[in-house]
């Protein structure tokens, strides 16, 4: 039995990707912080034909995080994938004198991935195969006015992916940065702006899943972000981008 481990899994893609995953068959690992939540993707998860253990942790926690990847690593079946999907999004309150919420942003969804992957590496050179899947945004393509920890985060990540898979690619493990455009979830729900293109969360987990069995590097989508969208907002001018509503 194939193995996958998936953060953030108590909402959004992390949920969807598990539930896509149980109709194949594979044995789960659920990691959030919200235990009733993940219980409840269980559930489900049990009753589309996977098999699910329950990881209730932070994964800005390294210690829990190392313990919990070794219990999963150690259950009967093999590892296939991993995706470091837990992540946050919050303005920048840069009139609030504080750093608090840009702090809380850029440890949650850098050091997530870190404390997430890291632990994997020695199994996966080991078994010479893995597949590794980092949650990025096509917002790491340009530092956003007032979400730009959010944004920065992002583009750490995504290039710590690159650079990480041209390390390890000799071992058989590759990484594959998933850069979505709008996607339903909890953290898109609030939003007051346009979200052009805005994606089902079960449609954009199948599409995820097909890159990330294709070992693609890194992955933009849908369609009219990566070719219309993201390329105009690396290159405008940041007059242009105001206008566009993006400051």
């Amino acid at each position: 039995m194939n193995k996958v481990f998936i953060t953030g899994a108590s909402s959004g893609i992390g949920e969807y990707l598990a539930y896509a995953y149980a109709k194949q068959g594979y044995f789960i690992g659920l990691v959030a912080r919200r235990k009733d939540r993940l219980d409840q993707v269980a559930i489900q998860c049990t009753e589309l034909g996977g098999q699910t253990k329950v990881y209730p942790l932070d994964v800005l926690n390294d210690v829990e995080c190392k313990s919990a990847i070794a219990d999963f690593i150690a259950l009967p079946g093999e590892m296939d994938t991993v995706y470091a999907n837990a992540g946050v999004g919050s303005p920048d309150g840069l009139s609030s004198g504080s750093a608090d919420k840009m702090n809380h942003v850029l440890s949650v969804n850098i050091l997530g991935v870190t404390n997430t992957v890291m632990p994997f590496i020695p199994h996966f050179k080991e078994i010479r195969n893995g597949k590794i899947a980092i949650i990025s945004s096509v917002a790491s393509f340009r530092g956003l006015a007032h979400h730009a920890a959010y944004s920065g985060s992002k583009a750490a990540v995504r290039n710590m992916s690159q650079g990480w898979g041209t390390a390890l690619h000799k071992h058989g493990i590759s990484f594959t940065a998933v850069c979505p455009g709008f996607i339903k979830s909890e953290m898109t729900g609030d939003n007051e702006f346009p979200m052009p293109f805005l994606m089902e969360t079960k449609v954009a987990a199948q599409k995820i899943i097909r890159a990330v069995n294709r070992r693609k590097k890194v992955f933009i989508f849908p369609w009219q972000m990566k070719y219309f969208l993201v390329p105009l907002i690396k290159c405008a001018p940041d007059w242009l981008i105001r206008i566009l509503g993006f400051a």
